[in-house]
């Protein structure tokens, strides 16, 4: 797996560094892939909510400056409880800055903002709202847009269910395009009933597009991947087992140490 890192750890650094300083940094303590967060890109966006627009520009001087590392752009966005507007402003733009900053395999995580009431368990519970995914993917996929949608409210069997829905409305080329963001201690504060390791297992490689890590103990995050809440070396394994090799992102919360959390976070998690 690529050791990778999120610029939301960030949040206090940005206050006086600039992202290109930042993301040196994290290479310094072994990142290779950096996840582009709206939200935590300095210079390189404006305007918030549906205003936010990423600075093309500037993003293309951030990639330009670390030719061998590889970075994908993640926004919030309501893909699962609004209707669809793949020819939106926002979504196009996001769009474009994520063929930029992905190179030759442009990525867009979207995660939505919004929460919903129950896990979906059956196909006939999904909303027609989150199968305006199936418009999103189109789209993303005719652009060349790997596009993969977080977890953060549906536990990932539900959200497994609703990829293969939407990809049974696509071309099999189309669907290719289309895949989860897995966060298992996500799922875990949010479902504690749950087993997200075993939905996580259960999930074919070619819907798991990328990873998050992040630990929590009694329900609280902590600020580095380590033990807690989640087995996260089992979580590691399983995604080798699988045959995933692609980024493996320490979404660790912001802190005045958040360097040195991220790289004992590699050294405990054994990736690089």
């Amino acid at each position: 797996m690529i050791p990778g890192a999120i610029t939301n750890s960030w949040r206090l650094q940005l206050a006086d560094r600039d992202l290109i300083s930042l993301i040196e940094e994290a290479k310094g303590r072994g990142a290779r892939h950096v996840e582009l967060r709206q939200t935590c890109l300095g210079e390189c966006e404006t305007g918030e909510g549906q205003d936010w627009r990423p600075v093309l520009p500037k993003l293309q001087a951030v990639v330009d400056t670390f030719p061998d590392m590889t970075f994908d752009l993640a926004m919030a966005y309501p893909c699962l409880t609004q209707e669809a507007e793949p020819a939106g402003d926002q979504f196009q733009a996001a769009l474009e800055a994520a063929k930029l900053v992905g190179k030759t395999t442009p990525h867009l995580r979207m995660v939505d903002p919004n929460t919903t009431d129950q896990p979906w368990e059956r196909a006939d519970e999904l909303p027609s709202e989150a199968l305006g995914l199936a418009d999103l993917a189109r789209e993303a996929a005719r652009q060349g847009v790997i596009l993969s949608v977080e977890n953060s409210g549906q536990p990932l069997r539900s959200m497994a269910l609703l990829t293969r829905e939407a990809r049974s409305r696509l071309t099999a080329e189309e669907g290719s395009y289309l895949g989860l963001c897995p966060d298992p201690t996500n799922q875990l504060r949010r479902h504690p009933d749950s087993d997200p390791l075993a939905e996580l297992e259960a999930l074919p490689l070619d819907m798991v597009k990328i990873v998050h890590f992040k630990q929590a103990r009694n329900g609280a995050a902590i600020p580095r991947v380590d033990t807690g809440d989640l087995d996260c070396i089992q979580m590691r394994e399983i995604l080798e087992r699988n045959g995933y090799d692609g980024p493996a992102v320490m979404e660790i919360p912001p802190d005045q140490q958040v360097f040195g959390n991220l790289e004992s976070s590699f050294t405990y998690l054994g990736v690089g």
